[in-house]
């Protein structure tokens, strides 16, 4: 980052400073997601009963939102670039391009291992990638420059590298903050939930007030009530709900309420599980 500063100070390069100024943002959100990694490995203790495992989906919003921020100031400078042109130092953008691209290349490789299996990896990922295709359009701009002196080059490039990290940072954003709203997880449709338990536990007659959210990006949680036969096992009745749960839709952390009784609120019958569906199906 210190070398490309000077070297867009010197060079006149709007790609370079674009660039060092994304690693700059990188640095602080790859230590921020560090210390959230770390720290959401804490076990659960009296304050925090559910652990610490938030902090990843908080640490992967936060460095969305700076990786918006950042495309955003790119774009920006870019426009002033492209209407007041300026002479830029090709060779030296060439040179230092190539050697911000082999150390970006190293760290992407090494976070890319475990991007698909953590959110909060996935958007340090992210932040890397961001400069390695600032790093690209650094090495591309000043070998057209030099081969043909057409400075736009540089601006336009940077442009191109905004575009293609805002939709990769908009989706870790809202993925991210769908979580800390409490929302369902997207692959759950709760009508299929209530008629896969009304069918292999025959015990339960009815199933409602389901409510599911995750913790974290791999932990969902649910709660719900099962009308239940009058006499029935109640025992039973739970450790077969809590089976199909987690055999069917990998939900091993479920609080069940069992009701001999039958249902009087508003969450009940089959008119309120088809609302229900259309409501999830629509987000």
């Amino acid at each position: 980052m210190g070398v490309e500063v000077l070297g867009a100070a010197f060079a006149d390069s709007l790609a370079l400073l674009a660039d060092a100024g994304h690693m700059l943002t990188d640095a602080a959100a790859l230590a921020f997601a560090w210390a959230a990694t770390r720290i959401a490995a804490r076990p659960a203790d009296a304050r925090r009963s559910f652990g610490y495992q938030r902090l990843r989906v908080l640490a992967t919003f936060i460095n969305g939102c700076a990786l918006l921020c950042i495309v955003a100031w790119i774009a920006f400078k870019a426009a002033q670039r492209l209407l007041q042109p300026a002479p830029v130092d090709g060779n030296v953008i060439l040179w230092i391009g190539i050697g911000g691209l082999l150390v970006n290349l190293v760290v992407f490789v090494m976070l890319r291992r475990n991007a698909a299996h953590d959110m909060n990896v996935s958007a340090a990922a992210l932040h890397v990638m961001g400069d390695l295709l600032g790093s690209v359009a650094a090495v591309v701009a000043g070998a057209v420059i030099l081969r043909t002196g057409w400075a736009p080059i540089d601006p336009l490039l940077s442009l191109l590298v905004s575009a293609l990290i805002v939709h990769s940072a908009w989706t870790l954003v809202r993925q991210s903050a769908h979580i800390l709203m409490e929302g369902a997880p997207d692959w759950l449709d709760l009508r299929e939930l209530r008629s896969t338990l009304e069918q292999h536990v025959p015990a339960i007659r009815e199933v409602h007030h389901v409510h599911c959210w995750q913790v974290g990006p791999h932990e969902t949680l649910l709660t719900m009530h099962a009308a239940v036969d009058s006499g029935v096992d109640h025992s039973a009745v739970l450790r077969q709900a809590n089976t199909v749960l987690a055999e069917k839709f990998g939900i091993t952390h479920a609080t069940i309420q069992i009701e001999d009784q039958e249902c009087v609120g508003a969450d009940c019958g089959p008119a309120v599980q088809q609302a229900t569906h259309s409501h999830a199906a629509a987000r």
